[in-house]
């Protein structure tokens, strides 16, 4: 095989490794060689497992010898660094959690486990999360592989950079505003966030508990089905995973879409996007029709309030989770003359100033005299922006939208600017907020060569709809395939 095996995807690399064409153990070693020599551009990776890798390949082959194998044995994975991993460290990129040694793995990890998947490593984020830019990690930024002077997209833009540069064959990452659609948008790959309560959140560090969802960050649609199928599933162990049948993801990727009412939201195609990216989304929406699909207009009139909706919800959501880190019980501490110096310390020095802000605004919506007049009303508008989806897909089965405003931005240009690096999720955000699903999937580039997101929305539990266009469209272009020139 003269292609790297770096290249190649799950649904391409899967079929060689059952036939015994391809070792796990060779892929490991050339991916873990890749890394080394190029993770130090992009800053994709905070912790690689190079020892626990070589050992996972060579189980996987061990497996694939007695004819156990899964389409996921011996395919090596990234994982964002906000699950957590048994032994392996997990800081969230964040100093509050730099040396923690997590005790047990997530069940999504654990049931990538289970299939024989091979975990190179931990990826950088936002810190917990929090952020659009993967610039507020506490471990530097990470770069864009299609242009290394702007951001990869947050919070997963490690995940997703190490998607598209190859560093990786596949990852997850997690999705709580927009965190693995936008990155995945600005990288040039396919990012699924599943419907709330599809994917298991045990084991995932909590940022907003009712917004957050893990999902896959892959080259290819169908490797997107793939993981999928690999980590959705009701656990007892999380009290939001519904225990709704997991269907074959792949089974329906290659029906037609002759006659799919696709929806256009005509809220999502005005003032702040970038002409460029609403060009590449209408000649998108283009090659939907000729596919056979119906392409009409629908309204989701709240959508202006998704942005201050999110940030009352999420903040307070976060306020509540991160009370937990007062260098007390693990991680971080900073020592004082009282309890209460050695709190202030070890939050102050521990968290980023995001996270802080963040923490300060949801305290604020929580406090006595404010609770009723926003985190309530947020409350009250996140059902209304619901309503809106649901009517919706009363007359359409999915709707298609940007995924960002604009392609990927300098890195540090919007930092000084908290308010407009928010609006950077305006699109992605109402999905969150009404807990469906959502994908990105590439339909073009901007003159300055940065890849551009066709974002698919379905109801809940629809993601084999969303998969199903997604894929269609996939196969009636060539963006996926394109490479960066990193």
């Amino acid at each position: 095989m003269t292609e790297p095996l770096y290249r190649l995807s799950i649904s391409r690399l899967a079929p060689l490794l059952a036939r015994k064409e391809l070792s796990p153990v060779e892929v490991t070693a050339q991916l873990l060689e890749r890394i080394k020599e190029r993770n130090g551009e992009l800053n994709a990776y905070l912790t690689v497992d190079d020892a626990g890798a070589l050992a996972q390949a060579r189980e996987a082959e061990a497996r694939l010898s007695r004819g156990e194998g899964t389409p996921l044995t011996g395919i090596p994975l990234a994982l964002k660094d906000v699950m957590t991993t048994k032994g392996l460290r997990t800081t969230c990129a964040s100093r509050i959690l730099e040396n923690f040694l997590p005790p047990f793995d997530a069940t999504a990890v654990a049931h990538l486990r289970r299939a024989g998947a091979v975990i190179l490593g931990k990826t950088n984020m936002d810190e917990f999360a929090m952020g659009s830019s993967t610039e507020n990690s506490a471990f530097g930024p990470t770069h864009n592989p299609w242009h290394r002077d702007y951001i990869p997209g947050g919070s997963s833009g490690g995940s997703a950079a190490a998607v598209a540069a190859d560093l990786c064959i596949g990852a997850l990452g997690s999705d709580t505003g927009g965190s693995i659609r936008q990155p995945a948008s600005h990288c040039g790959v396919v990012g699924l966030k599943p419907t709330y309560g599809r994917v298991s959140r045990y084991g995932l560090v909590a940022y907003g508990s009712s917004l957050d969802q893990i999902g896959p960050i892959t080259k290819e649609v169908r490797d997107a089905a793939l993981l999928l199928q690999a980590i959705a599933g009701h656990d007892p162990k999380d009290t939001t995973s519904v225990p709704e049948p997991v269907p074959d993801y792949q089974a329906g990727l290659d029906r037609e879409i002759q006659g799919l009412k696709i929806g256009v939201p005509k809220e999502y195609f005005g003032q702040g996007l970038d002409p460029e990216v609403e060009a590449a989304i209408r000649a998108a929406l283009k090659i939907l029709a000729e596919r056979g699909a119906e392409v009409l207009e629908v309204s989701l009139p709240h959508t202006e309030y998704a942005v201050a909706t999110y940030y009352l919800v999420a903040v307070a959501e976060a306020s509540s989770n991160l009370a937990r880190y007062d260098g007390v019980k693990y991680g971080f501490r900073a020592e004082g003359r009282s309890l209460m110096e050695t709190y202030l310390n070890t939050r102050t020095q521990g968290f980023g100033a995001e996270v802080r802000r963040r923490i300060m605004l949801g305290t604020y919506t929580l406090s006595a005299g404010y609770y009723d007049a926003y985190y309530k009303k947020g409350s009250q508008v996140r059902a209304m922006i619901r309503e809106d989806f649901g009517r919706a897909f009363q007359t359409c089965s999915l709707i298609a939208c940007p995924v960002s405003p604009t392609p990927a931005f300098r890195l540090g240009e919007k930092l000084a600017d908290p308010l407009t690096m928010y609006l950077s999720d305006i699109y992605t955000i109402s999905a969150n907020l009404a807990g469906i699903p959502g994908i990105s999937v590439p339909c073009g580039f901007s003159s300055k060569g940065l890849p551009i997101g066709l974002q698919l929305l379905g109801p809940l539990f629809g993601e084999s709809d969303i998969l199903q266009a997604a894929y269609a469209f996939e196969q009636a272009t060539d963006f996926h395939q394109r490479k960066p020139p990193f």
